[in-house]
């Protein structure tokens, strides 16, 4: 008895079509990708349900199992191209995945026809949702911002003398952020909370090229509250968040002083209702981080 999976043979117009398809996806890939839209919700969720649909079209054993191959290629090379991106392409991977199969099962169910059909409701949804990113206008609160709150055993006027000294590079202990190799400032310049101050966070260069800076600038000092700006965003990581400002503040409680760390920054990756909220976590480890370089644990 045939696999569940396995297709009909495929007629003469089903070549035509999926050769059509697939010349449409490389040609869209390469024009989102040199027009600066990379991180798009077009490369991470059109591209795939083309290159779906494109298989589920030709033949073979298993249309999910030709899937699953093909866009695991896709996935590295991609990678490859994209340099520093692979960051992206990893995190971008399971949602890859998810909207390729989908794009499959869509496919494989109308073949099969009957009420089955209504499986590839899904994909018009999915290929509207795909535009998002591929103008500036066409984005979902890109804004988004990270508060984390850290008790330390010090002094209200301790945590400020300590903060005055600026930040120093430390180990990074977030697991996630070691995991994916994400990058930290390797070389910090600058100290004081004066209005004015500015303090620089060097990234360590690659095999392709300088690692930037991140230059921020004390806007608002008091007693217990320091505001700064991102007055220059030159680094490495710009392509998938970008800073805006931060604000420190604390005050004493039971056991020492409660600590909170507020950053503003912009969302470098679409769809939103995918990298939002992975952005969100990876932007916590990285406050936490911050607060580590402060010395305030």
């Amino acid at each position: 008895m045939p696999d569940e999976d396995e297709l009909p043979r495929i007629r003469p117009a089903n070549w035509w079509l999926a050769g059509i398809i697939a010349v449409i996806g490389v040609a869209a890939f390469v024009v989102t990708v040199r027009s600066g839209r990379a991180d798009s919700a077009a490369v991470f969720v059109a591209f795939p349900i083309l290159l779906a649909v494109t298989l589920a079209l030709t033949p073979g054993r298993s249309a999910h199992g030709r899937t699953f191959r093909i866009t695991t290629i896709a996935l590295l090379l991609s990678a490859v191209w994209l340099h520093e991106g692979a960051i992206c392409v990893l995190l971008a991977a399971p949602l890859v995945y998810l909207v390729a199969h989908i794009a499959t099962a869509g496919v494989q169910a109308v073949k099969k026809g009957g009420a089955k059909t209504l499986a590839v409701l899904p994909l018009p949804l999915l290929l509207v949702g795909s535009v998002e990113g591929t103008s500036a206008d066409w984005r979902v609160h890109p804004d988004q911002s990270v508060e984390v709150t850290r008790v330390v055993a010090l002094a209200p006027e301790r945590v400020r003398t300590m903060l005055e000294a600026g930040p120093q590079p430390v180990a990074t202990r977030s697991l996630p952020l070691r995991l994916l190799g994400v990058p930290m400032p390797e070389h910090v310049h600058g100290a004081g909370l004066e209005p004015g101050d500015r303090w620089t966070f060097a990234y360590h260069g690659s095999s392709h090229g300088p690692g930037g800076d991140i230059v921020t600038e004390v806007g608002e000092s008091g007693p217990a509250r320091v505001t700064w700006t991102v007055v220059e965003d030159t680094s490495i990581t710009d392509r998938w968040v970008g800073m805006r400002d931060a604000t420190l503040s604390w005050h004493a409680v039971a056991g020492g002083t409660a600590v909170t760390l507020h950053i503003d920054y912009r969302r470098g990756l679409d769809p939103s209702w995918y990298f939002g909220p992975l952005q969100d976590g990876f932007m916590h480890a990285g406050a936490g981080h911050l607060l580590d370089m402060l010395a305030l644990r």
